[in-house]
């Protein structure tokens, strides 16, 4: 009675069954000659939100992923492999806190379905089984921690070759780490959005260098440099104004950051559009940039393009149009790169439960105007209110993966909005990471990792000295969502 109701339950939802698979459709996008397939879900993998590291705190997931490929292999049907997942700056609720910066290896086993198969009963969600193997703080140049916490109005000033550097009022660097790319020699560079800034990080988690972005992106209030977010928390001090007059948003830096295959170039990718460009207000931060470093010497980073991104907007509940601000990149080249976008306040923990926009769509840059050290860098906007520079072409977008389809979700048990349990995708899905199937028979397919993350929502938390209870009773697991896609030339490049 059970696989007859289950199977009733596929096909109300429009899935037809051919040999035990689900016909599909492949989707593809395209960007200049190259086009690129998805042929869906392939695993489903979960951390448990009550995890703790090895210092006893609650284990966040992933505002950024990247993948040590030097651990990747194939034995028969599956694979075993090791990622490096990247937290932001610790629970917070009414404010930030202490927490310190840090990075978790993950250790994990993949066995993935056929694209289209239906996993065993049971076990939907184990086809990658993930385990917290590390934890490594980041330390500055001298061993003192990065903190969570919101700079407020303090600046650690220039010396020995680093920049201004936004500096709590603990003394320690601020960092709210976004995204992360692990390089040959198994350094790290991990990009913030209170900078928002670029940090080269040893493999033990000891900083290098930083690179501070060109003067419009960097937040100014009455005319100097403010790196607060304004969520000081208990016993701070809130910036005045609330919000930058130009430069990033509160709570809106370099999101996304991705080495090019070739290793010769990062991309770095505002969440949304600065404030000259649009970006004081929701409806109209769609024009984002993304900078492409020159990444031959990581510590010296040299600035050769730049260009306008648009972000895609969709219609809310209530009929309105709504910007997805993005929440993370995958450089594909030079001038080509995934862009995963969403709404916000919608998914599992959550008092709304149904998303409505969760896409990775793909960029092409190759057409769009360079803008990179023209008057557009300093405090020139190149979309006041919204409105492109007429003089500028911006990227190419197109529709590559959403993330809210249901019939690829339904085969994996999981589903978008109600009911509003554990199977309900949470809110905010902004790491990805990819790896060969190594398939002779298809050279170019890759398995896509895409992660979560949890904001440390659990009813068991830890941190700072402190237990805690997010609201709602909120228990939101780390989660991979893992699909087979084919991407031409990765392998060349």
């Amino acid at each position: 009675m059970k696989n007859v109701t289950r199977l009733a339950a596929f096909l109300c939802a429009g899935v037809v069954f051919v040999n035990g698979t689900v016909a599909f459709a492949d989707t593809t996008a395209t960007a200049g000659s190259l086009t690129i397939t998805n042929k869906g879900r392939v695993a489903i993998g979960r951390i448990p939100a009550s995890q703790r590291d090895k210092f006893g705190e609650t284990f966040g997931s992933g505002s950024g992923m990247t993948m040590d490929l030097t651990k990747w292999k194939k034995d028969g049907d599956h694979y075993t492999g090791s990622l490096w997942l990247l937290p932001d700056r610790g629970y917070n609720v009414e404010g930030t806190t202490a927490y310190d910066d840090r990075i978790n290896r993950i250790d994990f086993t993949l066995m993935p379905v056929a694209p289209g198969a239906i996993p065993a009963k049971g076990q939907e969600q184990t086809g990658l089984k993930a385990k917290l193997a590390e934890t490594e703080k980041l330390t500055d140049d001298k061993g003192k921690p990065f903190t969570g916490l919101d700079p407020e109005s303090g600046i650690r000033k220039a010396a020995n070759g680093f920049p201004d550097m936004p500096e709590a009022r603990n003394g320690e660097i601020s960092l709210d780490p976004e995204a992360i790319v692990r390089l040959a020699d198994g350094s790290f560079m991990i990009s913030d959005e209170y900078g928002p800034y670029i940090y080269h990080y040893s493999a033990q988690g000891k900083l290098i260098s930083a690179t501070q972005p060109p003067k419009a992106f960097l937040p100014m209030r009455k005319g100097a440099l403010n790196f607060s977010s304004d969520n000081v928390g208990e016993g701070g001090k809130a910036p005045e104004p609330k919000n930058p007059d130009t430069g990033r948003q509160n709570n809106q830096g370099f999101e996304g950051m991705s080495l090019t295959p070739d290793g010769k170039y990062l991309m770095v990718l505002l969440q949304s559009a600065t404030r000259q460009d649009g970006g004081d207000d929701k409806e109209t931060r769609m024009n984002t940039r993304v900078l492409v470093y020159d990444a031959a010497d990581v510590d010296h980073l040299k600035l050769v393009h730049e260009y306008v991104v648009p972000l895609p907007s969709f219609k809310d509940s209530k009929g309105k149009t709504v910007v997805a601000a993005q929440s993370e990149m995958l450089a594909l080249n030079d001038t080509a790169f995934l862009m995963l976008a969403r709404d916000s306040n919608a998914g599992q923990g959550l008092k709304k439960a149904k998303s409505t926009y969760r896409r990775i769509d793909l960029v092409d840059v190759s057409g769009a105007t360079d803008i990179a050290n023209t008057d557009f860098d300093g405090l020139k906007p190149v979309a006041p209110k919204g409105v492109v520079d007429p003089f500028v072409t911006v990227a190419k977008v197109s529709s590559f993966i959403d993330l809210n389809a249901e019939k690829d979700l339904a085969r994996f048990g999981l589903h978008n909005g109600e009911p509003n349990d554990s199977n309900n995708l949470s809110e905010k899905w902004e790491a990805m990471s990819i790896a060969p199937v190594e398939d002779p028979a298809t050279p170019d397919d890759y398995f896509l990792f895409v992660a979560n993350d949890n904001d440390f929502l659990t009813q068991h938390g830890h941190q700072v000295g402190v237990d805690y209870k997010a609201e709602n009773g909120a228990e939101v697991d780390t989660m991979f969502q893992v699909f087979r896609v084919t991407l031409p030339g990765m392998a060349k490049n």
